[in-house]
């Protein structure tokens, strides 16, 4: 999917964002005010090797780059988002299964071929960076947005800078342990957060339970969506899994809580999408955990699967000292889209 949107005016000053996954990376060039005037998407090809994808990322980048210019706008730095271990400081992909990345100096191959100035960030990071300045936390200084979706990962936003870590690897709320007596997690520890309320969890969880018992098309696997369908009609083994999941998320929650007293937790990510059969009981078992720790706004996100692209967009606009985002504006763009 490509193509140009209303707004660009000859002489603006854009960045070049892309946000890569493994299947497929969404791309934008994005006004200071957080307007994509331009969005794109491509196929990543995670199979044809790293290599490949590094040079699908530059040809990409650069192809906007050149659309840019010949629109009469201005490109003035590039943001790259990506899953897995990111140096920002650095700017190295320093691991990612997704795209079969291992210490690939993106920021540096990036400057040397298109010339601008270039940063790079952590997927999650970046999405959390966009809800927290131009979603649903904006107005709030502390913002933790949490990830659901095969695997939970959160951002720690405060005054919109998202925290990075140590090594690059702060975030990683999923391995919170949770249940010490649960499953084992991919990370090879039993009882995370993320191996009992991850959407891929949920739906291994109810298949599990319910062995041939299980309602589905032969050869599909159960969803987390269709758990949560099935717990809203009052299948009672979907409704126990569901109310797992939901307990296990308020454990996680409640003690990134503790951590970091935000004010506000944004949801975002697949499992997000069911809404108020989420919201509803998270927020009520999230409050009775509460002692004397605040409670914090928990909301769901506003941004979309754009959310990591705005995001990549705010990196590079920092990166160039330029920052002039409008929160309304962006949301009422995303409304009319």
């Amino acid at each position: 999917m490509s193509g140009a949107v209303n707004g660009a005016v000859s002489g603006d000053r854009v960045v070049v964002a892309l946000d890569v996954g493994g299947t497929g990376m969404k791309c934008a060039l994005v006004r200071p005010d957080g307007v994509a005037v331009r969005t794109e998407r491509h196929p990543t090809d995670a199979a044809r090797g790293p290599a490949a994808v590094i040079d699908t990322i530059l040809d990409v980048a650069d192809g906007l780059i050149g659309k840019a210019r010949a629109d009469g706008l201005t490109p003035v730095a590039i943001g790259i988002a990506v899953p897995g271990v990111v140096d920002e400081a650095r700017g190295v992909a320093v691991w990612s299964a997704n795209v079969g990345f291992r210490d690939v100096p993106l920021r540096d191959l990036a400057v040397t071929r298109l010339g601008l100035p270039t940063a790079l960030g952590h997927d999650v990071r970046v999405g959390g960076l966009a809800e927290a300045r131009l979603g649903a936390g904006r107005g709030a200084d502390h913002v933790l947005f949490v990830a659901i979706g095969t695997g939970i990962a959160a951002a720690h936003v405060v005054d919109g800078v998202a925290a990075v870590g140590a090594h690059g690897a702060a975030g990683e709320i999923g391995h919170i342990m949770v249940r010490p007596d649960g499953p084992r997690c991919g990370c090879g520890r039993p009882g995370c957060l993320e191996a009992i309320a991850s959407a891929a969890a949920i739906g291994r969880r109810y298949t599990e339970l319910a062995g041939d018992g299980a309602e589905q098309t032969p050869g599909a696997a159960v969803t987390a969506a269709m758990v949560a369908e099935r717990a809203a009609a009052g299948e009672p083994l979907a409704a126990r899994v569901w109310q797992e999941a939901v307990e296990a998320l308020a454990d996680g929650l409640a003690t990134g809580q503790a951590l970091f007293d935000v004010s506000t937790i944004v949801l975002g990510g697949g499992l997000a999408q069911a809404g108020d059969g989420l919201l509803g009981p998270l927020r009520a078992a999230l409050h009775e955990r509460m002692t004397f720790h605040r409670e914090p706004r928990l909301v769901a996100a506003a941004l979309g699967d754009e959310a990591g692209c705005l995001g990549a967009a705010l990196l590079a606009l920092d990166a160039a000292g330029v920052r002039d985002t409008d929160a309304a504006r962006v949301l009422d763009h995303q409304e009319e889209r």
